[in-house]
């Protein structure tokens, strides 16, 4: 009984609130570049962890990201897709759909980052729904994390966004 104590620490991880450091990672890019949260130090960085590639939410929300991107450019912010994928898998996908965008491949360890940010589900070996939006001091501005199954409203974006603008 004791050794189950560790395991559901592990699956309690606290998800970073609105005003605390983003926990810093480096991950894989769709073209095994690495890309690293601190190295983004002067961009605001929206983290959208997803649970896989292919799947049907997960790729109409990352298209709707696609489609605006100008949204994004506006407020100078980078995004990061992240799912458990491996770099092979978010390659063909981003390939697939046209996603111009770093899809981060959170491998190995598996779901490690995912894990850091509160939004890795051991049950099922994926990422949920969890998206980060980080100031340019990397601190975290705006979080959703939405439960199985269930989109995010992508008019958070745009409010989170024209917040940190102040517009």
């Amino acid at each position: 009984m004791t050794q189950a104590a560790p395991a559901a620490a592990a699956q309690a991880t606290a998800v970073p609130a609105v005003g605390q450091a983003a926990p810093d990672f480096e991950l894989v890019n769709q073209f095994g570049e690495p890309v690293r949260l601190t190295g983004l130090r002067g961009r605001t960085v929206v983290l959208v962890f997803f649970p896989f590639a292919f799947s049907g939410i997960c790729t109409g929300e990352l298209c709707e990201l696609r489609d605006n991107l100008a949204l994004f450019d506006e407020a100078d912010a980078v995004v990061l897709g992240v799912s458990v994928d491996s770099k092979f898998a978010q390659r063909a996908y981003a390939e697939k759909e046209g996603y111009t965008f770093d899809l981060l491949a959170d491998f190995w360890p598996h779901g490690a980052v995912a894990e850091r940010y509160g939004v890795f589900d051991p049950a099922s070996g994926m990422a949920t729904r969890g998206t980060f939006i980080i100031d340019a001091e990397g601190i975290v501005r705006y979080v959703v994390v939405n439960p199985r199954g269930q989109a995010r409203d992508f008019a958070g974006y745009r409010a989170a966004l024209a917040g940190l603008s102040g517009n």
